[in-house]
């Protein structure tokens, strides 16, 4: 009978980073428990499958689109066909039964995503507690086989033999993401689902897509089409304020279809796909397309600068109408939980000078511009909420009074926003360090030009998402924390594997287990696991520095920072009780 602990690490039984480990040993994130017992399967391709869901405690089918229990049946069947050991052959009955699913709450888990399973010489057995699980779950078995069962040919047609053991997990937190910036630099729908794969892969289960900005809009909106005519190109871009034109148009937008079948993708894989939509700031694209939504009297374009840059709409009850009209074109399409609203460095500086709002603001009793940013905010979170769907807002929100009682708050500003936000509601931790990947990789004067200062592996392995100083009040509110990849430095899919990975495999650690708490077995078990990246095509950093073809080289791309990221820390702090 197997005793089941925490896998080994590195330093136990006198083991060395570089001895063999067996799969039990390399997963990651690591597992509660996980052992190997006496005794081997015998893998083959075209394996049969079994699905059972259990219909007396939570519903399994409320989970999909359709709510039915034949959707969820094939949502794990697909689901298992996507790990490779099918090979085409799929069937659901008849002996032999290799792999059986079984889906459902149980008495001893009942909430939260779980999952265990059971590597037998007769077979394999997941019991998980909902779809989540069963994805994290599949991915848990992926990680168990070789690396070579990742490629895009699956498995050899050969037998495998795999280990006997059992696996038992679940998440600390159930808000484990991250954040592609689709408008400084457009990312073509392929690079957005093959980022929900990546992040499956890492038992992620969030992706914050931000749609909207001053150098873009991509929403092809079919009530408001000027907003993709207009908004969702610019003619030239240059990188930084002080930048040189390249003078070639940039742009692109993703259709309802396409955003229907991200959001769908996503939740087949146990991703929930967070859409943005910045608002009252960063909406220059918008106010380019639709001008009498910002300020009179002045000329709107799309910013070329990939830059964040100050701008405003107008925060009234014509633009609000607008807005919820946008979003619940977004909403039908995506059918989706969450929707970002932004509230992010706005430029209010001119509403107190406008009529039509110095109006409005009468009628309201407010006497500050930032309680209208509050009031656009909450009016556009209070329509959502009449649709099921729950507010998010960056913490500037949170300052203004832009939340309701169920906004979520992002909080990048540092440390001081995150506790703020954090007494009073639910936090998605995202402070700018150590979670903002856009930064360099390292002092090392190699790396390509980015947002400038460094933030390493290590900042990010030692990262708390609910700090210890905190108190119990506080830390139940902190819902998780996700990653951002800001693309004003991130002009390809290449430099988003470059920038993100492998840092992100220590960041969804962290966040699956709380902490890294035995550094060397997580190294050991990370260098075992950059080959799964290798076999996933993955172009990620390695550990000892950048490949030649990584490097900034000596042209636009030429690292031109010092290590300035103490100096942008102190400066994110400052500002952290501004609106």
């Amino acid at each position: 009978m197997l005793s089941y602990t925490n896998p080994r690490s590195a330093t136990d039984e006198g083991l060395a980073d570089d001895m063999p480990r067996g799969p039990y040993d390399t997963l990651l994130p690591r597992p509660k428990r996980a052992g190997q017992r006496p005794g081997r399967l015998d893998l083959r391709p075209g394996v049969a499958v079994r699905v059972g869901l259990r219909t007396e405690a939570a519903p399994v089918g409320a989970h999909l689109p359709d709510g039915t229990l034949a959707a969820a049946e094939q949502s794990v069947l697909r689901a298992v066909a996507r790990l490779g050991l099918l090979a085409g052959n799929l069937r659901d009955d008849g002996p032999p039964v290799p792999l059986e699913v079984r889906v459902g709450r149980t008495a001893t888990e009942p909430e939260g995503p779980a999952h265990t399973i059971d590597v037998a010489p007769e077979g394999v057995t997941i019991e998980a507690t909902d779809l989540e699980s069963v994805s994290h779950a599949l991915t848990t078995l992926a990680q168990l086989l070789p690396p070579s069962a990742l490629r895009g040919s699956g498995l050899p047609d050969t037998a495998l033999d795999l280990p006997c053991g059992r696996v038992e997990d679940s998440p600390r937190y159930p808000w484990r993401g991250g954040m592609l910036d689709v408008v400084r630099h457009f990312a073509p729908k392929r690079t957005v689902l093959r980022y929900i794969d990546l992040l499956a892969a890492h038992r992620f289960n969030r992706m914050h897509l931000h749609l909207t900005d001053d150098q873009g809009w991509r929403i092809a909106s079919e009530r408001f089409p000027r907003l993709a005519e207009v908004g969702s190109w610019r003619p030239s871009t240059r990188l930084g304020p002080d930048g040189e034109h390249d003078r070639t148009p940039h742009g692109g937008r993703y259709s309802l279809a396409d955003l229907r079948e991200i959001a769908r993708y996503g939740r087949e894989r146990g991703v929930v796909v967070v859409p943005e939509i910045d608002v009252p700031g960063h909406t220059s694209a918008l106010r380019a397309a639709y001008p009498e939504l910002g300020r009179p009297g002045v000329d709107h374009t799309v910013q070329d600068t990939v830059w964040a840059g100050g701008s405003s709409v107008s925060p009234t009850r014509p633009v609000v109408t607008f807005l919820t009209e946008v979003l619940d074109e977004l909403c039908d399409a995506m059918d989706v939980p969450y929707v970002h609203l932004g509230g992010d460095e706005c430029d209010m500086s001119w509403w107190s000078e406008d009529p039509e709002i110095s109006r409005e603001m009468a009628e309201h009793g407010y006497t500050e511009p930032a309680q209208m940013h509050a009031h656009l905010l909450r009016a556009l979170a209070t329509h959502l909420s009449t649709r099921g769907v729950r507010a998010i807002v960056w913490d500037e929100g949170l300052v203004t009074g832009g939340v309701l009682d169920d906004t979520i708050v992002m909080a990048w500003r540092g440390e001081r926003a995150s506790s703020r936000a954090a007494e009073t509601h639910d936090v998605v931790r995202s402070p700018l360090f150590p979670t903002y990947f856009n930064f360099d990789q390292s002092d090392d004067p190699r790396e390509p030009r980015s947002e400038g200062g460094a933030i390493t592996l290590d900042d990010v392995a030692a990262f708390a998402p609910a700090p210890a100083g905190w108190t119990d009040a506080q830390r139940g509110h902190v819902l998780g924390g996700q990653f951002q990849v800001w693309s004003e430095w991130v002009p390809d899919e290449r430099r988003i594997d470059y920038l993100a990975f492998p840092r992100a495999c220590a960041l969804a650690e962290v966040l699956w287990s709380g902490a890294i708490d035995d550094r060397p077995d997580f190294d050991a078990r990370l260098r075992h696991h950059l080959a799964r990246l290798d076999a996933l095509g993955v172009e990620y950093r390695p550990l000892e520095g950048p490949h030649p073809w990584q490097q900034g080289g000596e042209g636009v791309w030429k690292r031109t920072s010092t290590d300035t990221i103490g100096a942008t820390r102190t400066w994110v702090e400052s500002v952290a009780d501004a609106p």
